[in-house]
């Protein structure tokens, strides 16, 4: 992750500068719909290459969601860290239902938040506002 060093940078800057930047974000169409202190909501358009069968949306493409929006929230209030990093040290994906043919969002709200992990709790719905999968993630900074 390159971050310029131009004055003083917060967590939230840096997410905001890096996340247009992942290869893996680009190729999946997330994007940033809005971060707030220990809270960050992701899309992820629908696209025919995340059908896992018929219209169904791949079960991997929405733990990916489910990852980054963690990643996001977790760095969103983020004290800077002496090295720049961070990593996702489990993740837990419970499906609710099928998202069919349908952009997904996740929200995702720091529970607990220690020297360097960060407990996460995430939530994904569909256009319907329908419940589609939960995940419990343990982020790690620095």
């Amino acid at each position: 992750m390159n971050v310029p060093t131009n004055g003083p940078l917060s967590g939230g800057d840096i997410i905001r500068q890096f996340l247009p930047t992942s290869p893996y974000v680009g190729h999946l169409g997330m994007h940033i719909t809005d971060m707030q202190p220990g809270m960050a909501t992701l899309t992820l358009p629908f696209t025919n290459a995340l059908v896992t069968i018929g219209k169904v949306v791949h079960g991997g493409a929405i733990a990916s969601l489910i990852d980054t929006t963690a990643m996001v929230a977790a760095w969103s209030d983020a004290e800077i860290p002496a090295k720049v990093r961070g990593s996702t040290v489990s993740l837990t994906v419970t499906y609710l239902a099928t998202a069919e043919q349908e952009d997904l969002t996740a929200t995702a709200r720091v529970l607990r938040r220690g020297h360097s992990l960060v407990y996460l709790d995430v939530e994904v719905q569909g256009t319907t506002q329908q419940m589609v999968a939960k995940g419990l993630v343990t982020y790690k900074l620095g």
